[in-house]
């Protein structure tokens, strides 16, 4: 047998592959790229992933390592997904290793078999039309349910109150069979309503319908509420006739229930669901589902769109603006920038939907990269609703209102219409100060106040997870006159609640909806109907759909119109947008009062004047002239230390670096501009003081050289072990 060895890529942060010798006895046809094999590197058991083989290798044939194991007869990862990943690990300077663990569900990770995602199932043998001799009441009524259904998993059942000896007597009939196998989603039968498109809606369709079955990138701007998810059904309708499968990507969990709901209200396929609230095992289910083609629509949040999709025919992603699909940690990555490179190589259409695109987006459709479609106009008869600016300066409130903000809500209320209250802000209050010495509760790790929560009552850090008791006193003058100042959600619905006794309140927040079953029974006591009011943070701007609700109050809108982050107005115009479209969705007109102490801010009045497009199109002016993106590319380079000074050197010799190695290479590149070293914000964070160096330039392939050569130089810099860097390619969080 010839000697080879086996090149695989590990889940480790260098930025190369390793040789390995192959397991006993196997040859090189057992290898094929995308497999899983098991490898010893260093102290550690991994799971790599074969890239290829080769008869020669510069790692002596004495210090090679043998493979533990080859995980799978067939790969795992295609050469199509292959492509993908290393286009991605090129892009964001990363470890493809590190990579192409994204492709794979945890358990898969682990080295567990594609069999752990089996589940005990019944499976229907005999005709629907049989007429077995069945006992009793319960006997038919299972038989009835693989009348409707030919798989049932053995847990479904029961849950559904049937017992074992009731699924063994239909088996001694043979009518069922117990297996082991994959299961499916249940497929509903379901009669598919059609709602009439407006013009709007119709155009937009047929624009798209050409598309199918190559690529193009399409923007679909449409104010809240005109009906882009009609849309998405009728093109994914198209896309399954035709025997091929549509991603739909969501960047919050809390939208996956009603999204699913839509879709399994509309399709007879199974539909299956990736996101981060599912157990491993599940997720492994979900991925089966889809990659062996059994799945014919997914819906998941940023990491599935790494979920192979063998007759993938179309991708969405809705709210497309929105910052859950940026990663931002280890693999700083974007999945509307992955989906966008991975519906050109599938050769399949992608629609990017918003009612606030992101600016980047927005310019691609300007210019004429992206197919650009709007959406002016509410689908049925719901209207825009009317939006006013409050002044508070100067004014007096009631817990944070304005007075003609709390006659608004009792009007609202009296009609049997629901009220959403919006605050930014979790806990009870940002901050607990003592009145006489101005002593303030701040975190002992990060440079930030702790956040009061009374329920339980504690103080809390939101950046680094620190609690501590509430002091029943001032632990620097012995006073007793310690205040909570400023507002959260948890303050609001207690003075709400003072306010308006006779009216249910309702909170939503990271602290009410932990898991996905807390959300489903607050969400569904919300769409019973009736008057009541709504407090809670962003969780309630995506997306939601709230037929009762008639007014929206926004409270502490100000935050981002001084951001030091160049994107801060964007951001801040895009939630007062988003949250503001939750009102008057159904036939009753909705108003929108947004409280401010800055009425005559221009960026505000043009938002809401003229909309959130106007105000784009005027931010867009703004970065053409000061060379932001999107009309320049950017990188930057962040790190932390327990030590500020090495966290400070390690930046300052990456700036110096760059700055030689452009020196040397001017003749070939555009200059790339660096701003910093300077510290970040927040300077000190979990303990670890942070610093970061940004990097700008006119052309994407110059930037891109210079970052492969710091990368390089990076990974072979010595005395800075303790330091942490990280180097985020197209940052969203620049502060």
């Amino acid at each position: 047998m010839s000697f080879f060895v086996v090149e695989i890529a590990l889940p480790v942060p260098l930025h190369r592959t390793f040789d390995y010798l192959p397991v006993q006895n196997d040859t090189q046809e057992h290898y094929l790229p995308g497999q899983r094999v098991r490898a010893e590197f260093g102290r550690q058991l991994l799971t790599g992933i074969v890239v290829g083989c080769k008869n020669h290798t510069e790692v002596p044939q004495n210090k090679l390592r043998a493979l533990l194991e080859r995980c799978d007869d067939a790969p795992l990862i295609n050469e199509h997904s292959l492509t993908l990943c290393r286009w991605l690990a090129d892009y964001y300077h990363h470890s493809l290793g590190e990579v192409l663990e994204h492709m794979l569900p945890v358990m898969l990770r682990r080295g567990c078999s594609l069999s752990e995602a089996n589940e005990r199932i019944w499976r229907r043998i005999a005709n629907v039309d049989t007429n077995p001799k069945l006992r009793g009441e319960k006997q038919i009524a299972l038989w009835k349910k693989f009348q409707h259904s030919e798989c049932w998993a053995h847990a479904d059942m029961t849950a559904a109150g049937f017992a074992l000896a009731q699924l063994k007597r239909l088996a001694e009939l043979g009518l069922i069979v117990e297996e082991e196998a994959l299961p499916l989603p249940n497929i509903p039968a379901v009669d598919p309503v059609f709602h009439t498109l407006n013009a709007e809606q119709q155009a937009a369709l047929h624009a798209i319908e050409p598309y199918l079955g190559r690529f193009k990138a399409c923007l679909l701007e449409g104010v809240t509420g005109s009906g882009k998810t009609e849309v998405y059904l009728r093109l994914i309708n198209q896309v399954l006739s035709k025997g091929q499968q549509a991603l739909v990507l969501v960047p919050e969990i809390g939208l996956t229930p009603q999204t699913v709901q839509r879709f399994q209200e509309r399709f007879n396929v199974p539909v299956a669901l990736l996101h981060s609230s599912l157990n491993d095992r599940e997720r492994l289910q979900g991925w089966r589902q889809v990659s062996e083609g059994k799945a014919r629509i997914l819906i998941g949040t940023r990491s599935a769109v790494f979920t192979p999709m063998p007759e993938l025919g179309l991708i969405i992603l809705d709210e497309e603006h929105d910052g859950s699909f940026k990663q931002q940690d280890g693999l700083r990555y974007s999945a509307r920038d992955f989906a966008l490179v991975r519906a050109h190589q599938s050769q399949v259409p992608i629609v990017l939907g918003s009612a606030t695109p992101s600016l980047e987006t927005l310019h691609n459709a300007l210019t004429g990269r992206y197919l650009h479609l709007k959406l002016s106009q509410r689908a049925g008869k719901a209207k825009p609703p009317q939006m006013k600016l409050h002044s508070i300066l100067h004014q007096p409130l009631t817990a944070g209102f304005a007075q003609p903000v709390l006659a608004a809500m009792q009007k609202h209320l009296e009609n049997n219409k629901q009220v959403l209250v919006f605050i930014n802000r979790r806990g009870f209050a940002p901050l607990l100060a003592c009145r006489d010495c101005g002593w303030m509760a701040e975190c002992r790790r990060c440079d930030a106040r702790l956040t009061l929560h009374q329920y339980p009552p504690h103080l809390h850090c939101h950046h680094c997870d620190f609690q501590q008791g509430i002091p029943a006193h001032c632990p620097q003058c012995q006073s007793h006159k310690v205040e909570a100042v400023g507002q959260g959600t948890e303050r609001i619905e207690e003075q709400l609640a003072q306010l308006f006794p006779q009216r249910p309140i309702r909170r939503v927040d990271r602290d009410t909806v932990r898991n996905k079953q807390a959300f489903d029974e607050l969400f569904n006591e919300i769409h019973t109907g009736g008057s009541c009011i709504l407090v809670g943070t962003q969780m309630l701007a995506k997306g939601h759909h709230f037929p009762d609700v008639t007014l929206v109050v926004i409270l502490d809108s100000d935050a981002g119109l001084f951001s030091a982050d160049f994107r801060g107005m964007e951001h801040s115009a895009q939630l007062i947008e988003q949250v503001s479209g939750r009102a008057g969705r159904a036939d009753s007109p909705g108003q929108v009062w947004i409280q401010t102490l800055y009425a005559d801010h221009p960026q505000l009045n043009l938002l809401i004047d003229s909309g959130y497009h106007a105000l784009a199109l005027s931010m867009l002016q703004e970065r053409q002239l000061q060379q932001l993106p999107p009309y320049t590319h950017m990188a930057l380079l962040r790190s932390e230390c327990e030590d500020r000074i090495q966290t400070q050197q390690l930046l300052q010799q990456a700036r110096a670096f760059i700055q030689d190695w452009q020196r040397q290479h001017a003749h070939d590149n555009a200059p790339v501009t660096l701003l910093g070293p300077f510290p970040a914000i927040m300077e000190r964070r979990a303990g670890r003081f942070r610093y970061q160096l940004q990097l700008f330039c006119p052309g994407r392939v110059p930037l891109h050289q210079t970052l492969e050569a710091l990368v390089q130089y990076l990974q072979q810099l010595k005395g800075f072990g303790k330091v942490r860097w990280n180097l985020d390619v197209d940052p969203l969080d620049t502060i």
